[in-house]
């Protein structure tokens, strides 16, 4: 059972399930329910698809999770920036509004679970760390903006379109004067709403002598008392029949058994998307679960968050909806609100399911520039510009990553930005790993220690260098060691011995291993003896299968210090 209970969660927690988790739980739940029926109402309209669509990602795909996710408080489901992705994948694929574009969410959704599993089983969850957190941050600031940017079209009541920030304000710009007025009101009303309702409500119920519990609920319920008072305006005053865009009729029924598209050729064009939306996806998911997790001094294991996420995922894709992640705001919010266990997600889900059969028919008349002003309060969170300040400050490198994937995300859409997000992260390690930081080191006085001779007041002898190496060994590096090791051994004439202090080496790989070869032979040749020391014992295992050890012309040295006794002349 304990074997099984590491792939299944649930059998774990389910096993001290109580009274007291339940309460919690339930009312976790009901605050998560009513912030998530406008939420996923407004993301499947980002997706391009029907509203119903978010409220189908939200129930199985929950569910599934809470089976087989590790989190107690992670909130599954659709979540803006993947709302944008798969707008932007499917979008290459069919045009919005068709049959084949709902049906190509699906596939992208199954592909991503399918992606997701594959990643879990074969504990690949190491793979998002190529995704550098600057990187990360410049990708979601940028998405935050373009998110942002294509609802104004919903808040203005315009018909205008775009991919990109050019294309979208442009396409804004040349319909400016088919606004409708009506419209533009209701949306700058409610976003200015529920700004307020985000940053002043609380305090505002809280001055009044409000509890702090009941003013929490009111402020995450302000999305929903937002869609009440426009829907019942709109259905008031006709506003429908004076050109305000509504949401419509949604199908008053639980999820459909839905089966997505398999054909290899849409499955070809989609499988690239669905790759970085499932790593994406993943990275968001996991720091919230880690961060969440923290807080209770409780554990998240990445590789089964993969397994998790994708069967959530793969649920969407065979219950009507389209990929889906852990949301930041949803999980904070479920957090915050006592959720104890993943049956929080759940109850959410019964509260949906119910909302889908029995609420539906109530949103009839609920404008999209309300669905457009929530989706603009909470992507705007998402935008920090302040990552660009902090990255010039501290790393060139990083500003650089940070500046072009937010160029990149703004000028070529997000299927680039992330693309090149990836790229980057990977070239940033390569670069930084290229020139590792190495050292020269001499004796601190009195001591054992070895520091480097530009910082401190140290030691050294004419005959012997020391390099300290502060990085693993690898092909993209091992020759700029040898190169900086040979030009300071020809500018220094006395030099008879070299010893590569190895204390920070975790790894030596073959192409490391071959210069190595080549720099012993070299510096042979010139009458120069090549040690090593402090090496760490699992390089040096490996180092005894080859015949580096037996044809060094020095020795292995245990300690620095044991080197300098025996090669210095000063002991």
């Amino acid at each position: 059972m304990k074997n099984l209970s590491r792939y299944i969660p649930v059998l774990d927690w389910g096993r001290s399930y109580n009274s007291t988790a339940l309460s919690n739980d339930m009312i976790a739940a009901v605050i998560v329910t009513i912030m998530l029926i406008p939420q996923s109402l407004a993301y499947a309209l980002l997706a391009g698809l029907p509203p119903e669509a978010g409220i189908y990602a939200s129930i199985a795909p929950i569910i599934l999770y809470a089976i087989f996710g590790t989190s107690r408080a992670l909130a599954v489901g659709p979540v803006a920036v993947i709302s944008l992705m798969t707008a932007a994948a499917v979008g290459q694929v069919a045009e919005t509004g068709t049959m084949g574009y709902a049906m190509a969410a699906l596939s992208l959704a199954m592909l991503s679970g399918a992606i997701l599993l594959i990643m879990g089983i074969f504990r690949l969850g190491f793979l998002a760390n190529f995704l550098s957190h600057p990187v990360i941050a410049g990708f979601i600031t940028a998405s935050g903006i373009l998110i942002a940017a294509s609802q104004l079209k919903h808040i203005l009541g315009v018909d205008a379109g775009g991919h990109t920030l050019i294309e979208m304000v442009w396409s804004l710009i040349t319909h400016l004067d088919q606004t409708n007025l009506i419209t533009l009101g209701i949306g700058v009303t409610a976003t200015a709403f529920l700004f307020w309702v985000r940053k002043g409500l609380k305090r505002a119920l809280l001055n009044m002598g409000v509890g702090a519990r009941m003013a929490d609920v009111a402020q995450k319920a302000g999305p929903v008392a937002a869609v009440v008072v426009t829907t019942l305006a709109t259905w008031g005053f006709g506003l429908a029949d004076r050109g305000v865009a509504i949401v419509g009729e949604v199908p008053q029924s639980l999820p459909p058994l839905t089966l997505p598209d398999l054909s290899p050729s849409l499955l070809g064009q989609l499988f690239v998307p669905a790759l970085l939306i499932s790593i994406i996806g993943f990275v968001e998911s996991i720091s919230v679960a880690q961060t969440l997790a923290a807080k209770k001094r409780q554990r998240i294991n990445p590789n089964q968050e993969l397994i998790g996420l994708g069967a959530a995922n793969l649920g969407a894709g065979f219950t009507g909806g389209y990929p889906v992640t852990g949301g930041f705001a949803r999980s904070v919010v479920n957090f915050d609100a006592g959720a104890e266990t993943p049956a929080a997600g759940a109850y959410t889900a019964v509260g949906l399911a119910i909302a889908a059969v029995a609420l539906t028919p109530l949103v009839f008349f609920l404008p999209k520039a309300t669905l457009a002003a929530t989706i603009i309060v909470a992507v705007l969170s998402l935008v920090d510009l302040s990552i660009l300040k902090k990255t010039w400050g501290y790393s060139l490198a990083d500003f650089a990553a940070v500046a072009a994937t937010i160029v990149l995300t703004l000028g070529f859409g997000v299927e680039a930005g992330v693309s090149a997000g990836v790229v980057l992260s990977i070239v940033l390690h390569l670069y930084k790993t290229s020139r590792p930081h190495v050292a020269e080191v001499g004796l601190v006085p009195g001591t054992q220690h070895f520091r480097n001779i530009n910082r401190h007041q140290v030691e050294t002898a004419d005959s012997l260098l020391t390099i300290r190496i502060d990085e693993s060994l690898y092909f993209a590096n091992a020759r700029f060691l040898e190169d900086l090791v040979l030009d300071r051994v020809v500018e220094d004439c006395p030099i008879k011995d070299v010893v590569l202090m190895c204390s920070a080496v975790n790894e030596i790989d073959m192409s490391a291993l071959e210069t190595l070869e080549a720099l012993n032979s070299r510096l042979g040749d010139m009458g120069v003896r090549l040690h090593m020391s402090e090496v760490k014992g699992p390089v040096t295992d490996r180092l005894k299968r080859t015949h580096f050890l037996e044809e060094m012309t020095g020795d292995l040295f245990l300690s620095q210090y044991d080197a300098w006794v025996k090669l210095s002349g000063k002991a």
